[in-house]
């Protein structure tokens, strides 16, 4: 290994980890480019997000574990960042950059303690906007953009804004969606289950359900009028919902704690058993920006609960539709698309699951 570059990789919450472990596949078929650590901040801290993902995606144990999640944004933040800057400064020497994923809390309280300390951080999936700064991911996304040293894209969207804010061409690096890569990578396996089945839905004629955002469901009105119309679409197609532990609370709080035999209620699944749903489901219903790009990467329709999205190429070239407003709109989307049947699967650049493989060279060559 160079033991000169020290490369340290940040995971915090689930889609991190989906994005981090194509990484450490690379690094560990070309141990000569990099010497590198994993750190767990802790955001994720539930073992249904977290410890079952570290297995299995084949990501080892991390060198070390924060343990800074819960709380709200601001403390969160804060305690991340403060224990990731006790593990740098802790460090014989300063590594040759840290590489923060996505847009959680973790992404930016990293970043910020490693340009501090004056070491150069990778952003990978930079770029990205909803120009939406009511959500906190926004603000996350374009704080960390501002302050890191290396830029790496997912999507052609992401490159347009960077440029249109100004950021060198020096610093931005087209490399694509390494979440495809662990999708495709994962694809036999979860080909191989029959979930759906398990969880006793027809495996040919279902519709997946996920939803997490403040947006959706910390609105008690909001979330009653949402639950009314997927109560609906269930006499026509039942619907699998695995439930994200704060959804859960909320739909608790607000009195949905079952909702007919027709919208089954699942705890959260691991990867290869949620990308399987993805594959058979007839719809995905929606307010996860992943779950937009696995969607559209599978020819699979997807609705998207939100006004707006950081990753328009979902629309443009994939498989997903906007549904704001409204509620009613979603049951009209789900009526025309148990009309058409239709999938479309069309080649988005660098969506051919050797992204890891690119962020790596660029790593190799700016580091």
């Amino acid at each position: 290994m160079n033991a000169a570059r020290h490369l340290v990789l940040v995971a915090g919450a689930r889609p991190n980890f989906m994005k981090i472990a194509p990484l450490v596949r690379v690094l560990r078929s070309r141990p000569e480019l990099f010497r590198w650590s994993l750190v767990h901040t802790g955001q994720h801290y539930d073992e249904k997000m977290s410890g079952v993902f570290f297995s299995q995606l084949g990501l080892p144990e991390p060198d070390a574990h924060l343990g800074a999640g819960g709380g709200t944004h601001g403390q969160q933040t804060a305690r991340i960042l403060e224990a990731f800057e006790g593990y740098l400064m802790q460090l014989p020497a300063a590594p040759a950059g840290v590489l923060v994923a996505g847009d959680v809390n973790s992404t930016l309280a990293c970043a910020l303690a490693a340009v501090k300390l004056h070491i150069p951080v990778a952003h990978l999936e930079a770029g990205l906007r909803s120009f939406d700064r009511n959500m906190p991911e926004e603000i996350n996304r374009v704080m960390t953009d501002a302050i890191s040293d290396i830029l790496l894209v997912s999507e052609p969207a992401g490159e347009a804004n960077l440029r249109a804010e100004g950021v060198a061409a020096s610093k931005i690096h087209y490399v694509g969606n390494v979440m495809i890569d662990t999708l495709v990578t994962h694809l036999h396996a979860a080909a191989s289950l029959d979930t759906a089945a398990t969880l006793g839905v027809d495996g040919r004629n279902f519709g997946l359900i996920t939803l997490h955002r403040p947006s959706n469901v910390d609105d008690p009105a909001r979330l009653e009028s949402l639950i009314s119309v997927l109560q609906r679409i269930s006499s026509r197609l039942p619907l699998v919902f695995p439930v994200h532990p704060r959804t859960k609370q909320k739909l608790s709080d607000a009195g949905f704690g079952h909702l007919g035999d027709a919208i089954r209620f699942v705890e959260p699944l691991p990867y290869d058993e949620l990308l399987c749903l993805q594959r058979q489901a007839t719809v995905v219903i929606t307010d996860s920006g992943g779950i937009q790009e696995e969607t559209s990467f599978l020819g699979v329709p997807c609705l998207t609960l939100r006004p707006n999205t950081e990753r328009p190429v979902t629309t443009t070239l994939g498989t997903n539709i906007l549904v704001s407003g409204d509620p009613a709109e979603l049951a009209h989307h789900v009526d025309q698309i148990l009309r058409t049947s239709s999938r479309k699967q069309t080649a988005i650049p660098g969506w051919d699951g050797k992204a890891a493989e690119r962020v790596i060279g660029a790593l190799d060559a700016a580091l």
